[in-house]
């Protein structure tokens, strides 16, 4: 006996499309064009001296001092990190009893000492980690409707098919590119606190400051140059689907009447 979606269900699912059609309409004609204004006036406003993203501010806050433990409230603290080291080497570790570990204690460090993030690049990080996830996020309900108004598979009549199988490969490509920025993030992070472990390690090396003032100046060229590509990523998606719009909603209209 051939199964079927019952009544209800269909009728539920019926509904679910049309939400997500009226959700995917409105990202297109409504959220996509003002999101390319919105970033095209954080970039315009890079000009400006109060902007995160002014290249005066590439430097400003960049901190090569290096500082003492937070956690250094006497003269001995050294001592006191060498007393809990042996203590710790006798004793079973936190992890091994289930307990949650206290690595990250700067009095547990081999180089307890301390190198100041750049405050004007974890701004620009904000920025750009939720421009990539609403791009992500936006780009993702804009798939599901162009896949769900997609014609069931048959032969002739493709052309329009075959646009909006073009039109979410783009999607696909800029979902992918979405997390790429947002996972330059991270790395930035990560090649920034290598650079300051040598710092802390080998003061005495002046080409290690050196390098984290260069790092510094680069990402913040770099956050900008993201912002536009983010921008850019929405002026191509809307672009192409405000061109193709006819089709995408209607892959397979009947055109019989044309041959005549």
């Amino acid at each position: 006996m051939a199964l079927s979606m019952d009544k209800d269900v269909a009728a539920k699912f019926e509904e679910f499309k049309k939400t997500v059609a009226s959700a995917g309409e409105k990202i297109v004609f409504r959220v996509f064009p003002s999101k390319i204004l919105e970033l095209q006036s954080l970039i315009d406003g890079a000009e400006q001296s109060d902007s995160p993203f002014h290249a005066s501010n590439a430097l400003k806050h960049t901190d090569t001092n290096i500082y003492p433990p937070p956690s250094a409230a006497s003269d001995n603290s050294e001592h006191q990190a060498k007393k809990r080291k042996r203590e710790d080497a006798a004793e079973p570790t936190p992890a091994a009893n289930g307990l949650a570990s206290h690595a990250n204690e700067p009095a547990r460090c081999i180089y307890p000492n301390l190198i100041k993030s750049n405050k004007n690049m974890t701004q620009l990080h904000d920025i750009i980690r939720r421009e990539s996830q609403e791009l992500a996020t936006n780009v993702d309900k804009t798939k599901l409707w162009v896949n769900l108004i997609m014609p069931r598979i048959e032969d002739g009549d493709n052309f329009g098919v075959q646009i909006q199988e073009e039109v979410l490969t783009e999607l696909h490509r800029a979902q992918e590119s979405a997390y790429s920025l947002r996972d330059a993030v991270r790395a930035d992070h990560l090649t920034r606190a290598k650079i300051c472990s040598k710092l802390i390690k080998y003061p005495h090396l002046e080409d290690y400051a050196l390098a984290l003032q260069d790092h510094d100046e680069k990402q913040h060229f770099l956050a900008k140059q993201h912002l536009t590509d983010i921008r850019n990523l929405y002026a191509i998606l809307t672009d192409l689907i405000h061109k193709n719009i006819t089709k995408i909603r209607a892959p397979k209209a009947n055109n019989a009447a044309n041959l005549y």
